[in-house]
């Protein structure tokens, strides 16, 4: 927000209604609460015991994505803001969210593009906005990358995996994406969703990418539900 508008609209905490700190919606004393996830299993975002790298679900199968950065953990205060977010079409709350994750994922490995996982155009329609589109938008641009919203499709409608367990949220997501091979498809990208729990979602779209010849993908969450 430019001098002007940090002037005439000065940010305010968007869990207290305190005064926000560094130009974010967000007061100090809420964002020292927030559960970062700064020691987690590299490949699935897992949290982990300081000193751990991989999880033993990641060492026995390894996902198809390369690594995965989850900014949060799933918890209180967070659990007040992404519902706004991806049920709501809270966009004060997406745009907070993204400059949060941004200032975690400056130091990540750059991929060469991001890649909202996309909702199904009935669940868009019904919804009237895709969360992990209002998350990656923003953060495309504070970090200076490209985005890339044409190389993947969800060409199945799926029930809701909130709704399923494990092995049913894996058969749920079956074919659920396709990535076209003619598009002129980067080499390393990085998926953008707001929450995995247990990531069947996110092997589903990794898979489809590689499928259509992409080297490596990365994942990048708002939050990992422990």
């Amino acid at each position: 927000m430019s001098r002007l508008g940090l002037a005439l609209w000065p940010p305010r905490c968007l869990l207290c209604e305190c005064a926000g700190v560094d130009g974010l919606d967000l007061c100090a004393d809420c964002r020292d609460a927030l559960p970062f996830n700064r020691n987690a299993c590299r490949r699935c975002g897992l949290p982990l015991p300081d000193g751990a790298e991989i999880c033993g679900a990641c060492l026995r199968r390894p996902p198809p994505q390369a690594s995965a950065r989850a900014v949060f953990v799933y918890g209180f205060p967070l659990d007040r803001l992404l519902p706004r977010a991806k049920f709501h079409g809270d966009l004060a709350s997406t745009r907070l969210l993204s400059a949060l994750m941004a200032s975690e994922l400056v130091a990540a490995e750059r991929p060469q593009a991001l890649v909202p996982v996309p909702l199904h155009t009935g669940r868009l329609r019904e919804r009237g906005y895709d969360q992990a589109l209002e998350l990656a938008r923003p953060l495309a641009r504070h970090l200076d990358l490209p985005l890339r919203t044409d190389l993947l499709r969800r060409i199945r409608a799926t029930a809701a995996q909130s709704r399923l367990n494990a092995s049913q949220r894996r058969r749920n997501l079956r074919g659920a994406f396709s990535a076209d091979a003619g598009r002129g498809l980067p080499a390393h990208v990085a998926l953008v969703d707001d929450v995995m729990t247990t990531g069947a979602t996110a092997h589903a779209a990794a898979s489809a990418l590689l499928r259509a010849g992409v080297a490596r993908v990365d994942l990048w969450v708002c939050a990992r539900v422990p």
